[in-house]
């Protein structure tokens, strides 16, 4: 299966992706190729780790990466414009754990990081069996209260890997040049059709 079909299918299993107007105007202000930015809620360490994420998430093949449409910029606003202040000190905190997690295993401070380091640190945290799985899950449907020691490092990183993910993937589907280049776009739509066999949708549509 090529990019493009990968692509499909995922947009196929989130189904249809309705953004907010005020997280399509951010999306829109990073339009263009940018080779550096000024973030406005990451730290510089945040920073650099979330661009490698994004690559990893979604890197450049035979349809643009995450990084070409520059989904970096738009996570850090919306984590700045959307999330609540204890949200905020969560993503924050697991960063922090999560940078503590890296210096220990490849003995380098987060900010000298390269992309194939952060992606084996990230395989450990998503490279898991069902039943791995299920314990991630359950712990992340406890509020913060109700946690403490070491399931605390895990709880907060996995808000921090967990949101990146999430906000990477909404920035992607939500951008023009997805839309209309690898979703299938008809600007002016046809009759609604209510109840069709799904194997005639074919692509996921961008509306």
């Amino acid at each position: 299966m090529n990019r493009r079909e990968a692509l499909k299918g995922l947009g196929l299993s989130m189904g249809y992706v309705i953004a907010a107007p005020t997280a399509i105007g951010v999306l829109q202000s990073c339009s263009g190729k940018e080779e550096s930015w000024t973030s406005v809620f990451f730290t510089e360490d945040e920073k650099h780790v979330v661009k490698h994420l994004v690559d990893i998430i979604l890197p450049a093949t035979d349809t643009p990466g995450g990084l070409d449409l520059n989904v970096p910029q738009f996570v850090d606003m919306m984590c700045n414009d959307t999330l609540k202040e204890s949200d905020k000190e969560l993503f924050h905190q697991g960063s922090r754990f999560f940078a503590n997690e890296y210096q220990q295993r490849v003995k380098k401070d987060l900010g000298k990081s390269n992309k194939e380091d952060v992606k084996q640190l990230f395989s450990l945290y998503f490279d898991l069996d069902q039943a791995e799985q299920d314990q991630v899950k359950l712990l992340q449907s406890r509020s913060v209260e109700n946690v403490s020691g070491e399931d605390m490092k895990n709880f907060t990183i996995y808000k921090f890997l967990l949101m990146v993910r999430s906000l990477t993937l909404l920035g992607y589907f939500t951008s023009e040049k997805i839309g209309k280049e690898v979703l299938s776009f008809d600007p002016i739509p046809g009759a609604y059709k209510a109840c069709i066999p799904v194997s005639e949708v074919g692509n996921a549509w961008t509306i």
